[in-house]
């Protein structure tokens, strides 16, 4: 019974619970919301709320490990370590990131999204660990990272090289998608992946005669994709041309 007293006898000891650990809780909260805000404005699998739970979740998790032991702290053969339960958040966390991962027709999904539960699962343990501000630096990388890096990409898209996107609308039953794609490879560029568009009539009254259609070419070539779409403009046939940086997949 003196066993059983010794234990609970702290359970409720303002110790481990003051401010500075309500604070902790309440910089994950908001370093973990703005990294979820970011994510719900972008309609990504996980939003606002998925985050805020994980980065707040696993502060928590860094507050029990840390202070939640310290009635078995004198105990004779008792050991503390703290590090236990983060290794645990660790191996925890990529049971969620791994569900919000998937392929769709060879195209991998969702891996920045994941990676972005993987930091703020990362921050909110710092929040909890007592490092707000290494919590807080890796929000401004989040930052950084997400919204900086596809800016920079895109004044790079046009490098011999590199991926874009061929967004034509044209007259069908003429066959010219075939023409399009005999062009594109003539040109030096490797067709990697087509999406056709639902054909539409190109005029209310005409029924059955020639209909309008919307393709998107994934292009990759060691050149310009410039004279490419010059050339598409001249065609017959042809009602809209467009070129634009290959949007990223792993998001």
């Amino acid at each position: 019974m003196n066993l059983v007293q010794h234990i609970a006898a702290p359970l409720f000891d303002p110790s481990g619970q003051g401010v500075r650990q309500f604070t902790e809780l309440g910089i994950a909260l908001l370093l973990s919301s703005l990294i979820g805000l970011e994510r719900e404005l972008q309609q990504k699998s996980a939003g606002l709320r998925t985050h805020t739970l994980v980065g707040v979740g696993s502060a928590l998790f860094m507050e029990v490990s840390i202070h939640g032991f310290g009635a078995v702290a004198g105990l004779v053969g008792v050991r503390q370590d703290p590090s236990r339960v983060a290794a645990q958040i660790v191996s925890g966390i990529g049971f969620i990131g791994g569900g919000l991962i998937f392929v769709r027709r060879d195209a991998v999904r969702g891996l920045t999204t994941a990676a972005t539960i993987w930091l703020t699962c990362a921050l909110g343990m710092a929040c909890g660990g007592g490092l707000p501000l290494l919590g807080a630096a890796a929000t401004l990388v989040h930052f950084l990272v997400v919204r900086g890096f596809p800016v920079i990409t895109r004044r790079m898209s046009m490098v011999p090289g590199d991926r874009v996107e061929l967004h034509l609308s044209y007259r069908t039953r003429r066959g010219l998608l075939a023409r399009i794609l005999e062009l594109c490879t003539k040109r030096g560029f490797r067709v990697t992946d087509v999406h056709i568009e639902p054909e539409q009539p190109a005029d209310g009254r005409e029924r059955g005669r020639a209909k309008e259609a919307g393709v998107v070419l994934s292009l990759e070539g060691k050149g310009p994709a410039y004279p490419l779409v010059e050339e598409l403009t001249y065609w017959d046939g042809i009602i809209g041309v467009g070129l634009r940086a290959h949007q990223d997949a792993g998001d």
